[in-house]
């Protein structure tokens, strides 16, 4: 984890972008949510983050891809943004129940994912169809919730 971390420094830091690691509790987590310029529904699932009870820093890249790789996103299951939060990656339009779960029970992984842009998510317009399947990011590819 600690390699991993050190990597997204390391872009991060050749971006010129800084980010936060830290969290008080699962319900006030600073989170620095890594979008494209242009993207809308990334600023909406920013807000979805605050009005849920956290901070969250937007910092615009064009590096969403690489970024994300270098996170161990497989590429069909990154997301439309890349969210540090706490020690693990969040990518996607992932619901905060989802990031709430992970920041309490701390599993050994990197983070999580929502791939795509599922209508319906937070921050989407549209309505949900069927059920997120949000993936964890880490040895191996598995679900790690269904909402």
């Amino acid at each position: 984890m600690r390699k991993y971390l050190s990597t997204v420094a390391s872009i991060g830091a050749s971006l010129g972008l800084v980010y936060t690691l830290s969290s008080t509790s699962a319900q006030a987590a600073e989170v620095t949510l890594y979008k494209n310029p242009q993207c809308r529904c990334c600023e909406g699932y920013a807000e979805y983050l605050r009005e849920n009870g956290h901070t969250v820093t937007v910092k615009p890249t064009h590096q969403l891809v690489p970024m994300s790789r270098d996170a161990g996103i497989p590429s069909s299951l990154q997301g439309c943004h890349l969210a540090i939060v706490d020690d693990y990656v969040v990518s996607g339009h992932v619901p905060v129940g989802t990031i709430d779960r992970l920041l309490s029970e701390r599993p050994d992984i990197k983070g999580i994912t929502l791939p795509g842009m599922p209508a319906g998510s937070p921050g989407m317009t549209g309505r949900k169809t069927r059920p997120f399947k949000i993936y964890e990011v880490g040895e191996e590819t598995k679900i790690y919730a269904v909402e």
